[in-house]
């Protein structure tokens, strides 16, 4: 980009940007343009397409608008719409509780194990309960990884099991205790009518029914996790999207080592 275009573009870009007052951005700064889509359960005709422009204006949205609509079967209706928000938020004010550790290499977190622990951890994983998805815990646990962050069965320093998926919970917990596991790691992607939250509870209580809970480090993960829900649920820790076997691991040996665990 040539510098007089550049400077031109920051001339003419809009200022008025207020982050106390954040609203969605669509073609221009503070016009509130969104767009949603969802599913009516009624049938597909003007009647319809008259319910969800009401819906959208109950929402809070101005000039709403329906661009696309179309029967899923007799008595549903999909629609894609648009709308202004009217709604602001703070986002000067906003605080969110994230996992704290500095997020290490593999090299580095091999050679931070060597030197704090002087032996190989062990993090045993799965996708408990009746989950039966496997893409989060592969991601994470095995050796290829995800998008190009190698699993923890890559490093050298970590003996790293994966369960896979539908494992009971008292199993997991069970394979921990025989494998003298270190850390534990849960994946959860189905979380209709929070079946995650649920399961995850019901893991706390069972390590803690056994006096498990301080003598492993407990991690969870998913689409639906954030750090604050699996902090609420007891984990130590939650992983939720754009997150890697990088920050599990780094966060796991550096928790272990404030807590003395050798």
């Amino acid at each position: 980009m040539s510098e007089g275009l550049y400077s031109m573009e920051a001339k003419d870009f809009d200022k008025t940007l207020d982050l106390t007052k954040i609203k969605p951005y669509g073609d221009t700064m503070n016009d509130g343009k969104v767009q949603l889509s969802f599913t009516l359960p009624v049938p597909c005709g003007a009647e319809a397409v008259e319910a969800a422009k009401q819906l959208l204006k109950e929402m809070g949205l101005n000039n709403p608008s329906v661009v696309y609509y179309k029967e899923l079967t007799p008595g549903f209706t999909f629609f894609n719409c648009y709308g202004s928000c009217t709604h602001t938020v703070n986002y000067s004010s906003i605080y969110v509780p994230k996992v704290e550790s500095n997020v290490l290499s593999m090299p580095d977190t091999d050679e931070y194990i060597r030197q704090h622990f002087g032996r190989k951890i062990v993090i045993v994983g799965a996708s408990t309960g009746t989950d039966a998805h496997t893409v989060g815990i592969d991601a994470i646990m095995n050796m290829k990884g995800y998008a190009g962050h190698y699993g923890l069965e890559r490093y050298d320093m970590i003996e790293a099991y994966n369960l896979g998926s539908q494992v009971p919970n008292e199993d997991f917990i069970a394979k921990g205790v025989e494998l003298h596991a270190d850390a534990l790691i849960i994946s959860q992607t189905v979380t209709q009518k929070d079946v995650h939250i649920k399961n995850l509870t019901n893991v706390i209580e069972l390590m803690e029914a056994e006096g498990l809970r301080d003598k492993m480090i407990c991690c969870c993960g998913g689409a639906r996790i954030t750090h604050e829900l699996a902090q609420e649920l007891g984990f130590d820790a939650g992983f939720g999207m754009n997150t890697y076997a990088d920050d599990v691991a780094s966060f796991i040996v550096q928790e272990m080592d404030k807590r003395g665990m050798k």
